[in-house]
């Protein structure tokens, strides 16, 4: 199967995500992935250009960031011949864990993931749906620097380039697929 170019399959995602506007609060405007996730040619596309993206950088785990970063996350490293591991929020992974916490509009949160999930050395990929601040993505990559990993890259489906969520992530490969 040939796979369409980048800006092509931008195009067509971009074409299939739905707008949500005032979810989950008023003035937001949610881009849900739902309907992409059902059209499987697209869905297949979209894991194509992500693992090509990838290809021959030595990744050996890909990290999804929950919840639809997993949704994403483990065709990708079956495309990569990868592992995946779940980057879970605090309280959910029943081993022992690495954490990182991150500012939110109002508090703070934390992610987690098991301390044996990367080894020294391990260069990892971090997935997730969208980048928006980069908080959520840069407290994963400190958890993959903390255990001696190194992270390939960080790949999105969607960047909010509006929130300048890429300084966060500064000096760090950064793919993403659409840019809003």
């Amino acid at each position: 199967m040939t796979q369409a170019a980048p800006e092509a399959l931008a195009s067509k995602i971009k074409s299939i995500i739905r707008d949500v506007p005032d979810f989950p609060k008023p003035g937001i405007v949610f881009k849900d992935i739902t309907p992409l996730l059902a059209d499987h040619k697209a869905f297949s596309e979209l894991i194509g250009a992500f693992a090509a993206a990838y290809r021959g950088a030595g990744v050996t785990k890909v990290l999804g960031i929950e919840a639809r970063g997993f949704l994403l996350a483990a065709p990708i490293a079956m495309a990569l011949g990868a592992g995946i591991v779940p980057v879970r929020k605090k309280g959910k992974l029943p081993y022992k864990r690495v954490s990182a916490s991150y500012a939110l509009e109002y508090g703070t949160d934390t992610l987690e993931m098991h301390e044996d999930a990367v080894k020294p050395g391990e260069r990892v990929l971090v997935v997730d749906d969208v980048l928006a601040t980069g908080g959520t993505a840069a407290a994963v990559c400190e958890m993959v620097d903390k255990l001696g990993g190194k992270v390939a890259g960080v790949a999105m489906l969607i960047e909010l380039g509006f929130l300048n969520g890429r300084q966060k992530l500064a000096g760090r490969d950064v793919y993403s697929l659409i840019k809003y």
